[in-house]
């Protein structure tokens, strides 16, 4: 008697607690996905020449959007938004070359890697720099919020010139400062540096950082387990399918890079 008493008692609780759809529920019902895309990141992200979102990542929205027959909304977002966008729930899924950090993963979730980069400088061409060390004593820029500003902090104060960094809210305004002599090196990712450097005069490729490569993720919330399962499964699909590569060559060029970390099993 009293265990029916008590099974009843749980369905009865059950019962009355409000019913939550996960993301994937609510991006299907919904019929839209909202993917948080960095647009100052080409060819990872930009506008086109009419002025539309263009890129690896936007098509990775696309194709996300594509498998679960709902139409893509592209949120703009910055290196800084990439993170707040998740936690408020303005976006459903990031799409922006998150690393997938210890820190950061106490706020919000990681899927297995979609994309790896590493870091590279791009200079100005009056600047003397064509190595690492010869970045001392020079006036260094990169974006608030990426790890190329993070890991640069930790050199810049081994070398005792925190002073000398200057943090911008967009790539595209680190590029326009290194471009005018506002700072002589500017940081961000190997796949900026070719298109960056053949839009400004006065500007060439720099030197490679000395950090390790950057395996990055798609970003979701962290306790929906059910949507970052099926987040995982999408960025799997992609590979075995062929499209990673197919996006690869289409935007960086040359041969896809191997998403498995060495010695770690996805």
């Amino acid at each position: 008697m009293i265990r029916k008493f008590v099974a009843a008692a749980a369905l009865s609780f059950a019962a009355a607690l409000p019913v939550k759809a996960d993301t994937l529920d609510d991006v299907i019902d919904r019929g839209q996905l909202k993917c948080g895309v960095v647009l100052d990141f080409p060819p990872i992200g930009y506008r086109d020449e009419n002025n539309e979102p263009a890129g690896f990542d936007v098509e990775y929205c696309n194709d996300l959007a594509a498998a679960l027959e709902v139409e893509p909304i592209i949120y703009p977002v910055t290196w800084a938004e990439r993170l707040p966008v998740i936690v408020t729930g303005r976006a459903d899924v990031v799409f922006g070359a998150t690393s997938d950090s210890l820190a950061r993963a106490r706020t919000v979730g990681f899927t297995i890697p979609y994309a790896i980069y590493y870091a590279q400088g791009v200079v100005n061409t009056e600047s003397g720099i064509s190595a690492f060390e010869d970045i001392r004593g020079k006036r260094v820029a990169a974006a608030i919020g990426t790890v190329p500003e993070q890991e640069w902090l930790k050199i810049a104060a081994e070398w005792g010139e925190e002073h000398l960094y200057q943090g911008y809210q967009s790539e595209n305004e680190v590029f326009l400062a290194v471009a005018q002599g506002k700072a002589d090196i500017g940081l961000t990712t190997n796949t900026a540096v070719k298109p960056v450097t053949d839009q400004y005069e006065t500007l060439e490729p720099g030197p490679r950082m000395p950090w390790t490569t950057d395996y990055t993720s798609v970003v979701a919330k962290r306790e929906d387990v059910t949507w970052l399962n099926f987040l995982n499964l999408f960025v799997t699909h992609q590979v075995r399918s062929g499209r990673y590569a197919e996006l690869w060559g289409k935007y960086v060029g040359g041969e896809a890079p191997e998403l498995r970390i060495p010695g770690v099993m996805y």
